[in-house]
C-alpha cells in the first residue's frame, strides 16, 4: 500500500509556473521532454486529450488558490503549457458518504463518446480499498464556451474491505466491436477489467465478476505494487500499460511502466518475450537509469493519446533538479517492426 497520499505529495508541489524544464534546444529533432517549457509542476496521474487545435492535461491535485480539484492546463503545440486551475470544487455529497475521509479526487481518465466528454476519477483515502470511481460528463473542454458544464453523473463502481480489488486509478475504452470497457485497480489482486453500457458509460452489470488483467505475485501479507491501466489499440493488437513498483516518494519513487499485448481485449496480456501480466511481468517501456544519472525518477501513472498519425505516452515523474516535484512528461511512441511500442525519451 501507499506510504504517501498523492494529495500529499501533489499539495507540496502546488505552485504553478515552476521552472522544471530546461530551455528549448535548437535542434529540430529534440524529443518533446527536452524541449517543454511552461506549468509543468504539479503534474500527477496525467491523462490527455486533445479538443480542437488545444491539448488537455487532467491530474490529481487540488489548486491552492481556489480549492478546486482536478488540475488542469493546456497547450496548443505539446511544448508550452499552460496551467488552468482546479475542475471540480468539494467533493460530492454521494462521495462524501460512501467513501468517508476522502478530501481529493484522483487519477483523471478522460474521453469523447455518445456526444459529449466523460471523465472518471477516484475517491478514496490512503491505504484503504474502500474506494469509489465515479463520472462527470460535459458537452466540451472548453471553459470558455457557454456549453461548458460538467455534470455529476454519480457512483460508477465501488470496492470495500471484502473486496479483492480497489477502485482507483479508472480508465474507459472502447473495444473494435464498439464494446465499452472500465479498467482498474491499486494493489490488492491487481489490475480489473469492468464492462460498461455503453449508453450510461456505467456498469453493464454490476453483479458480474470484473475480469483480471494482470497483477504482481508476493508473499501472503506482502504489498503487491502495480495500478494505473490504460488500454489502447494498435495494428490489430490490444495493448495494456501499467505502472510496476511505489510512486508518490519523491526522488525515492521506483515507478516504472510496463506494457503487454493481447487479441483478446480480456488477456492474457503478454510480454515482448511471452511473459504474462498476470504474472507480474511484461515488458519495460519507461523506467528511470541509475539514481546519479537520471534527473527524472519514477516514470509512471501512464496514458496514451494518437493525434496527426504520431502516438504518444503521457507521465509523471519526479524531478531530482526540484525537490522531487512530480513533472509533466510525453514521450513520442515509435513502433518496431513486429508492433512493440518504444519511447522516445
Amino acid at each position: 500500500m501507499r506510504r504517501f497520499t498523492r494529495s500529499a505529495l501533489a499539495a507540496s508541489f502546488a505552485v504553478f509556473g515552476m521552472a522544471a524544464a530546461p530551455a528549448p534546444p535548437s535542434s529540430a529533432n529534440a524529443s518533446i521532454n527536452a524541449a517543454m517549457v511552461g506549468d509543468l509542476v504539479p503534474t500527477h496521474d496525467p491523462v490527455m486529450i486533445k479538443q480542437g487545435d488545444k491539448f488537455y492535461v487532467y491530474g490529481t491535485g487540488t489548486d491552492k488558490a481556489t480549492g478546486r480539484h482536478i488540475l488542469s492546463r493546456t497547450s496548443t503545440d505539446l511544448i508550452h503549457w499552460t496551467a488552468q486551475g482546479g475542475l471540480f470544487a468539494g467533493i460530492p455529497d454521494w462521495g462524501a458518504k460512501a467513501i468517508p475521509g476522502t478530501e481529493e479526487y484522483w487519477a483523471p481518465d478522460v474521453h469523447f463518446f455518445n456526444g459529449q466528454y466523460y471523465l472518471y476519477y477516484a475517491l478514496s483515502t490512503f491505504g484503504s480499498n474502500r474506494s469509489a470511481i465515479g463520472l462527470f460528463t460535459s458537452p466540451t473542454l472548453d471553459p470558455q464556451s457557454s456549453d461548458y458544464h460538467w455534470t455529476d453523473q454519480g457512483l460508477v463502481v465501488m470496492s470495500t474491505a471484502q473486496s479483492d480489488f480497489n477502485a482507483i486509478d479508472p480508465n474507459h475504452f472502447i473495444d473494435r466491436d464498439g464494446k465499452h470497457w472500465l479498467s482498474l485497480g491499486s494493489f490488492w489482486s491487481g489490475i480489473k477489467l469492468f464492462a460498461l453500457n455503453p449508453k450510461t458509460g456505467k456498469l453493464l452489470d454490476p453483479n458480474e465478476r470484473p475480469i483480471s488483467l494482470a497483477k504482481r505475485l508476493a508473499p501472503a501479507g506482502a504489498a503487491a505494487p502495480i495500478e494505473a491501466p490504460y488500454l489502447f489499440s494498435h495494428g490489430g493488437w490490444y495493448y495494456l500499460l501499467a505502472s510496476y513498483d511505489y510512486c508518490c516518494k519523491g526522488v525515492n519513487s521506483t515507478y516504472y511502466t510496463v506494457v503487454g499485448r493481447s487479441k483478446d481485449i480480456r488477456g492474457p496480456y503478454l510480454g515482448e518475450d511471452g511473459s504474462r501480466m498476470l504474472d507480474g511481468q511484461g515488458t519495460v517501456i519507461l523506467k528511470a537509469d541509475l539514481q546519479e544519472k537520471q534527473r527524472f525518477r519514477g516514470p509512471g501513472h501512464s496514458a496514451y493519446l494518437s493525434d496527426g498519425g504520431k502516438d504518444y505516452i503521457v507521465y509523471h515523474a519526479y524531478d531530482k533538479e526540484h525537490d522531487g516535484a512530480p513533472t509533466l512528461r510525453i514521450s513520442q511512441i515509435s513502433w518496431t517492426a513486429d508492433g512493440w511500442p518504444r519511447a522516445a525519451l
